[in-house]
């Protein structure tokens, strides 16, 4: 029986801000820690994979629904990253959008096989795990918030983004 050779795929990733009147370089956007699937213990934003045929926004607004019962409004793209994971035999084309909540609802874990907790964040505290080393110990505990290679990358790849309400 031949196996098929390994496909580069289509992910999208959304950064869904707490509101509409984020601080421009420090916008406080939602996190969750991926389990159940390659990356699992390490912090992502929701979102899923392209289905043939749907729009990059439409899948954005399907994954976050699925995922936290959100609404969100104005969805546009904003980057995209090339996420190898040689480890788990793995490939993406991540293409990373941006929006905002509608009301002050909170991220509800509609899908606890997938992921663990929803948490908000600041951008800061994004790049301050991106420049802790991952393995690194501090005070003896292995860090808490190991990153998702797609969104380790959005920072070691593209330089001078941040996902802000434009």
């Amino acid at each position: 029986m031949a196996t098929s050779a390994p496909q580069v795929r289509v992910g999208v990733a959304v950064f869904v801000l707490a509101s509409k009147n984020e601080d421009r370089e420090n916008p406080r956007f939602l996190v969750g820690r991926r389990k159940g699937s390659h990356g699992a213990g390490t912090m992502a934003l929701p979102g899923g994979h392209l289905e043939f045929g749907e729009k990059t926004e439409e899948c954005a607004a399907r994954e976050l629904l699925e995922e936290t019962g959100l609404k969100v409004s104005d969805i546009r793209f904003l980057t995209a990253t090339n996420d190898f994971m040689p480890d788990d035999t793995k490939h993406y084309i991540t293409l990373f959008h941006v929006c905002v909540r509608e009301n002050d609802d909170e991220p509800r874990l509609l899908e606890p096989d997938k992921c663990e907790s929803w948490d908000w964040i600041t951008w800061k505290d994004l790049l301050g795990w991106v420049q802790t080393p991952q393995e690194q110990s501090v005070a003896g505990e292995v860090m808490k918030h190991k990153v998702f290679i797609p969104l380790l990358n959005i920072v070691n790849q593209r330089s001078g983004v941040c996902p802000t309400d434009v």
